[in-house]
């Protein structure tokens, strides 16, 4: 697969209208080694498929940035795992600054490892629980988008993220093709927060033809206080 691996990013990633230079797909190819060598000790990511890491994790991942008004501001990755989609993102637009938060020690580490690895700047790995961060007053309103791949449910996720984005800042749900109950359950979430639904967009993924869909929010000009626990 490595010795594929560029001919498929490059490909994959124009389908998606996502250009990546030779440093880009030079820096993709470090992180599939580094996540393949991790991967075999810690079982970071689900692989079932030569295909898995390079369309359905770093691919998937850019999908995104066609849709991001802003990228050169501060993202957060809630759950961001073994660094999806924020690495991916990072790597394909480098002005971005991004955090990654997990409260996985192992997955952490991995994530850290990465940072060095890759001598990715402005990437910082937060390893605690996202309710525990929402206590710090630190976070409240302290980036400009807020992401997350499919780590909760769409409810869930805009109570969560509201805190973290100020007026303005965007929210980026990633989910898979069967949203439609997700987005009716969080319709009333969504105005308690002071959320506006400003977007839904539908992919297929090249190659495997995987759907996915692409859920912003914007935030309005309204206080948010951290749900109760």
């Amino acid at each position: 697969m490595e010795n594929n691996l560029q001919k498929i990013l490059s490909e994959a990633s124009s389908a998606i209208g996502v250009i990546l230079g030779e440093r880009e797909i030079a820096l993709f190819q470090e992180y599939y080694r580094e996540l393949v060598f991790w991967n075999n000790k810690f079982n970071l990511v689900s692989v079932k498929s030569a295909l898995d890491i390079p369309i359905k994790h770093f691919v998937d991942s850019l999908i995104p940035l066609q849709f991001m008004e802003n990228k050169s501001g501060s993202l957060l990755d809630i759950g961001t795992g073994a660094g999806f989609p924020g690495i991916p993102l990072k790597i394909a637009m480098n002005s971005l600054k991004i955090s990654l938060l997990d409260s996985s020690r192992k997955k952490t580490s991995f994530l850290k490892n990465i940072i060095r690895k890759l001598r990715l700047d402005h990437t910082t790995v937060i390893n605690r629980r996202v309710e525990l961060l929402m206590k710090d007053e630190t976070y409240r309103g302290a980036f400009d988008v807020v992401i997350s791949r499919a780590s909760f449910k769409l409810p869930q996720f805009l109570e969560i993220g509201a805190y973290f984005i100020p007026p303005g800042g965007a929210l980026i749900a990633m989910k898979g093709a069967d949203i439609h109950k997700e987005l009716e359950q969080a319709e009333e979430i969504s105005r308690k927060v002071g959320l506006e639904h400003t977007g839904c967009h539908e992919i297929r993924l090249p190659i495997t033809g995987d759907f996915r869909n692409i859920i912003i929010y914007k935030k309005q000009n309204i206080s948010i206080q951290p749900p109760r626990h």
